[in-house]
């Protein structure tokens, strides 16, 4: 399992605030042989619907040395896990 961010703890805190509930910590996708490992899954009842909302959620915090590399990682991970997701599991948003 790779190391967790930084303000992973804290992003955990802050959607249970808001009645997110953590269902996948990490959530795993599975792109060809590779298995990949977004932080968290998380979903929302909504009140006035039978099926929630689902979101997964990648935590980046950017304190390395290079900060414009680690966008361009981050960017293409976000890329990665959102093409994955929406053949995968496309009711949930990254």
């Amino acid at each position: 399992m790779s190391q967790r961010d930084l303000f992973h703890h804290a992003v955990v805190i802050e959607l249970e605030k808001e009645n997110w509930r953590v269902t996948h910590d990490p959530y795993f996708l599975e792109y060809g042989a590779q298995t990949l490992q977004v932080n968290l899954g998380a979903e929302m009842p909504v009140a006035a619907e039978r099926n929630g909302h689902k979101i997964a959620v990648e935590i980046k915090s950017f304190v390395g040395k290079t900060e414009m590399s680690e966008f361009y990682g981050a960017l293409g991970q976000f890329i990665l896990y959102r093409n994955v997701l929406r053949k995968q599991e496309p009711e949930r948003k990254l």
